[in-house]
């Protein structure tokens, strides 16, 4: 600009009368301009243009600018890049008239000689509002002042509504909190503050740079506008946080309008920067009931983005109440535990459960027996009737599943659909599946499937172990294998919930860390899928039945559940389960129902949601995996407890819930009752034998005057003896070609089972309850090992 300045003064210099270092008063409403620069020829030039142009001009050096803009605040700033020696100083001089808050919406142009369009940009990124070359013209430099004079640039977060994404910005979103606080506590009724954040954040910015979080947070508000309902005030702050304010609303109302934005989220498909995403909302919220003081709105804040902060742990799409524990919580990837007597009472289960069962379930109903009868009535009697009638009805169910597992419906002769690109998820603890993990994911790589299939295996792990290098080695050499640690996840619903927005197929298998599915497992599953399924649950075989009785004994009861129970239930009651592994879901349906860690049988509460959406789950015994049995009782018992109180809290949670859903049947509801009612009655009801005999012993005297011969209870012992050996009939009838070459095994099976395993899982079932009362939900995991040498081989168990 120098040259055109020196020009321009040569022209115009009669109607310059003198040169002022300071100011020189313009005609009044003339813009005033603080011209920014070390005195010296180039800040003169600039002035002698600037006053050519009508303007009242005013002079800083740098380092006393946020000084002038105080004692006289100019309508703009005009500063030079260029300082002595022809050391830059713009940046400097931006950093200071931004740094005071009375310089923050003033117009800044910056004059520079560089012509490199480098310098122009990092110029504008530091704040500038435009960049002038010294060469322009003075004509230029004025319309850009007055440009910038006529739309003042405002900092976003000093407008109230964001330009960008037409949200609160965070400041006025805070302000509109305390307003909403200042209010008299009796004429709030309620509220409800919300903090959203986006699991997938860091890993767009990583790909698609800043700019991912405006966009993120437009997405999130227009789900919020399209639900409308309670979410009426919307903000987001620039880590791309949407703010959620929901005024006069009580806590259940607004928990159900944040499940159903959050389920809304994630049933969607995004568009961010040109990418088609998912997305997985964690939703973090706090009551604003009895909230009072001037940091009442900050602590709230805080608060729910504690909460949000552990609702991103699992992913599980359930909005997370503030708790005060989430506040002095261990560092984010650490698993948070909640304090109280139960961690205690849960220390000491173990020990209180044998007593426990004990004087529950003989004790206790022995004393209620003797007490009814002493006042004249014979409750015993009654019960004796009622516990057979039981019996019975348990015996009855299980042949009915075996003769309409005959019937089981057969998989479809052809896709009805090409088939797509398809995905599968092995969840692993890693240093319990070091031993099996490299075998399974060259299992999965060796898979036959006519289209691309990736094997994502998304794993957790407390420190860094060999065996990811061999992972690593095997991924360089083949980009089908995706490897996707999951930082702080404590359960295999954490790793399957992070993988699922990843996933680039359109259906995706779930697999534990010991499968091996059967090459043609693919594509036979989306031979159901294409058909109108949603979810297709195979058949899980044990591959080590041969390391040890244990194996022997859960390989043949595999076949009586993934064979007979699984297929005759669906046929008898119109719906499958899934069974947590070897299960195969549209990626939209698991996208919108993920898993939720909290429960211990993550499969069947997902199987109860999805069912509860209207989706169909089919059963496949031809559908193959194999997997590891436990081969020690210890860890079976630990395994099989965990099932067993994770059917507990799933009955609690979905029984009542689905007879009252329209969306069942009455034979559906008849199943429901039968699978998670019936069963969690059925083990204390076996046990009343026990102080009904001894009721019957006390009454007559002694066991030795019972007559044991009455017709009535040979009956119904005959009946309940011969289901389970029709059960083992059918098993071994309906097995896998292996397995039945095995057939000691089976009657060996029937031979443990009638005389000792019946009543160990009983047992592990009752124990399950004490311990869910007793707040013991710790996940004991199953070891694994690799499978002994033989012809039977691989699999885990499920919640089945």
């Amino acid at each position: 600009m120098s040259d055109v300045l020196r020009r321009s003064d040569a022209r115009r210099q009669v109607f310059i009368p003198h040169q002022s270092t300071t100011s020189d008063p313009a005609p009044p409403g003339h813009p005033h301009v603080l011209a920014v620069g070390p005195p010296g020829p180039s800040r003169e030039l600039l002035t002698r243009t600037l006053r050519l142009t009508g303007h009242e001009v005013t002079h800083a050096v740098p380092g006393d600018v946020r000084r002038q803009v105080r004692q006289a605040t100019p309508d703009a700033i005009v500063a030079l890049d260029d300082g002595p020696d022809g050391r830059r100083q713009g940046t400097d001089v931006i950093s200071e008239v931004r740094a005071d808050p009375a310089g923050q919406a003033l117009p800044l142009l910056m004059v520079t000689a560089a012509e490199a369009p480098a310098t122009v940009a990092e110029l504008l990124r530091h704040g500038a509002d435009d960049c002038v070359p010294e060469a322009s013209d003075p004509v230029e430099l004025s319309a850009r002042i007055a440009a910038k004079l006529h739309r003042v640039p405002v900092p976003f977060d000093q407008l109230l509504l964001d330009p960008r994404t037409g949200l609160y910005s965070a400041p006025h979103f805070m302000a509109e909190l305390d307003r909403e606080l200042q209010r008299p506590a009796a004429a709030r009724r309620g509220g409800v503050l919300a903090v959203v954040r986006v699991a997938e954040m860091a890993a767009l910015e990583t790909r698609l740079g800043p700019r991912v979080r405006r966009e993120v947070a437009e997405r999130l508000a227009q789900v919020g506008e399209r639900l409308g309902s309670v979410c009426d005030r919307l903000g987001w702050d620039e880590e791309g946080r949407l703010l959620v304010l929901m005024p006069g609303v009580d806590e259940e109302t607004a928990a159900a309008g944040l499940r159903e934005f959050a389920a809304a989220v994630a049933g969607t498909r995004f568009v961010v920067a040109d990418e088609n995403v998912r997305l997985t909302p964690a939703v973090g919220w706090t009551s604003l009931s009895a909230r009072t003081g001037g940091t009442a709105g900050a602590r709230a804040a805080e608060q729910a983005r504690d909460a949000a902060e552990e609702a991103l742990r699992h992913r599980d799409l359930r909005p997370v109440r503030y708790e005060p524990w989430m506040r002095a919580a261990a560092p984010h990837g650490h698993r948070r535990t909640r304090p109280g007597p139960r961690a205690l009472l849960a220390a000491l289960t173990p020990l209180l459960s044998p007593v426990l069962m004990l004087a529950l379930g003989v004790g206790v109903p022995f004393l209620l027996y003797r007490q009814a009868y002493a006042m004249g009535w014979d409750v015993a009697a009654a019960a004796y009737w009622v516990v057979v009638a039981g019996l019975v009805t348990s015996a009855l169910l299980i042949l009915l599943e075996c003769l309409f597992s005959l019937d089981a419906e057969q998989r479809p002769e052809a896709a009805a659909q090409p088939y797509p690109a398809a995905s599968a998820v092995i969840a692993a603890y890693l240093p319990n599946e070091a031993a099996t993990i490299v075998d399974t994911v060259e299992s999965f790589l060796r898979l036959d499937y006519p289209n691309e299939l990736e094997i994502v295996l998304a794993y957790n792990t407390p420190h860094p172990l060999p065996v990811e290098d061999t992972l690593r080695d095997i991924a360089r050499r083949d980009p089908r294998l995706v490897l996707l640690p999951v930082p702080g996840s404590t359960s295999k619903a954490q790793n399957l919930n992070a993988a699922v927005t990843r996933v680039r197929g359109e259906f995706v298998g779930i697999f534990d860390a010991d499968h091996h599915p059967a090459p043609d497992a693919f594509r036979h599953a989306w031979d159901w899928l294409s058909n109108g399924y949603d979810v297709v649950q195979g058949h899980c075989v044990i591959r080590n039945g041969e390391s040890s009785w244990v194996a022997r004994l859960v390989a043949v009861e595999f076949e009586a559940i993934y064979a007979v129970s699984h297929p005759g239930r669906t046929r008898l009651y119109g719906f499958g389960v899934f069974g947590g592994s070897n299960g195969f879901w549209r990626t939209d349906l698991l996208a919108r129902t993920r898993m939720h860690g909290s429960m211990l049988t993550e499969d069947i509460d997902s199987t109860m949601r999805a069912l509860n959406e209207g989706a169909r789950i089919a059963m496949d015994r031809t559908l193959i995996s194999r997997e590891l049995a436990p081969t020690l009782l210890r860890p079976l018992w630990n395994q099989r407890s965990r099932w067993a109180q994770g059917w507990l809290q799933v009955s609690l949670e979905h029984l009542w819930r689905g007879l009252r859903s329209p969306v069942f049947t009455r034979r559906q509801k008849a199943g429901l009752f039968v699978l998670l009612g019936w069963r969690e009655v059925q083990p204390w009801l076996t046990l009343q034998i026990l102080p009904i005999l001894l009721h019957a012993a006390w009454r007559a005297g002694g066991a030795d005057r019972l007559d044991w011969a009455v017709p009535v209870c040979l009956i119904a012992a005959a009946v309940t003896l011969s289901a389970g050996l029709v059960q083992a009939a059918f098993a071994w009838r309906l097995a896998v070609p292996e397995l039945r070459l095995h057939k000691g095994w089976f009657w060996r099976y029937l031979l443990v089972s009638t005389f000792f395993y019946t009543h160990f899982k009983n047992m592990v079932a009752r124990a399950a309850h004490l311990k869910e009362v007793l707040g013991d939900r710790q996940w004991r995991v199953t070891p694994r090992a690799a499978a002994a040498a033989g012809p039977v081989g691989a699999g885990a168990g499920g919640g089945s």
